[in-house]
């Protein structure tokens, strides 16, 4: 009996990386997530994981903190050699995060370097760490941003770091070919989480501005990404690498 396929999920605790890993689970993959600092949520979510008939994992782990990534894959392999008898797994998606809002004239410098460091250089280096337990064959998913192909006051910080997230992503393809991993971004746009105090969820004159500027005429929810994320790591979409996917129901098209 084929052993099934597993996903590393970064922030999967909550928002969209909590969709994500559900949508993994009904593809029928078992699912190791990180949480920041939400255990309980974490919890949860592994709860949900399991009514859908699939094993989940959490653990801590703060991407912005790259001295740590040593010791959390030698808790996730020897875990994954526990549970499987592999230290291996699949998919590795990159998704925890965070953001603020900012014009460039106020930005400082520990607002930049929070941006780049959990979302360019902890991303970077995570990946790095995972290479080596990364299955070939497998894919690596980097979730970027609608703000990387239009411009909104504010949020260029972000905006800058998620650019270079899909430089990284197309250099993933070339390096990464021989041994037949596949690597994709995807690009959402205005989602209503908890992101940059959760102004897309609660403000509802933002919501009613970014409903106007889209196609399909509202706001994003966590639940219209996981699923582009999960196909990506089936067979049906082997064929689909170095892309930017952006999922934002048409947003200033």
């Amino acid at each position: 009996m084929a052993k099934n396929k597993i996903a590393l999920v970064t922030g999967g605790s909550r928002g969209l990386g909590k969709d994500i890993v559900l949508n993994l689970a009904k593809k029928g993959m078992d699912i190791i997530f990180t949480y920041h600092s939400n255990k309980s949520a974490a919890e949860h979510v592994i709860k949900e994981v399991e009514q859908i008939g699939q094993k989940a994992k959490s653990f801590q782990l703060d991407t912005r903190n790259i001295t740590s990534f040593d010791d959390f894959f030698d808790h996730v392999t020897k875990y994954l050699k526990s549970e499987t008898g592999n230290e291996n797994f699949d998919f590795l998606i990159n998704n925890a995060g965070t953001g603020f809002y900012s014009p460039i004239a106020e930005t400082t410098e520990v607002q930049f370097d929070e941006m780049i460091n959990i979302h360019l250089k902890g991303v970077y280096f995570f990946t790095q760490k995972a290479l080596p337990y990364l299955n070939d064959g497998g894919g690596i998913i980097n979730i970027s941003s609608g703000l990387t192909r239009v411009s909104f006051p504010n949020m260029s910080a972000y905006a800058l770091a998620k650019g270079a997230v899909e430089v990284f992503t197309r250099y993933l393809t070339k390096e990464l070919g021989h041994r037949g991993i596949k690597a994709n971004t995807i690009a959402p746009g205005a989602v209503a989480t908890d992101f940059g105090g959760g102004a897309n969820r609660d403000d509802e004159q933002k919501r009613k501005i970014v409903s106007g500027i889209t196609a399909l005429g509202r706001m994003g929810e966590p639940e219209d990404i996981g699923g582009t994320v999960a196909f990506l790591c089936t067979e049906e979409a082997r064929w689909i690498n170095g892309q930017r996917i952006e999922i934002s129901g048409g947003m200033l098209v």
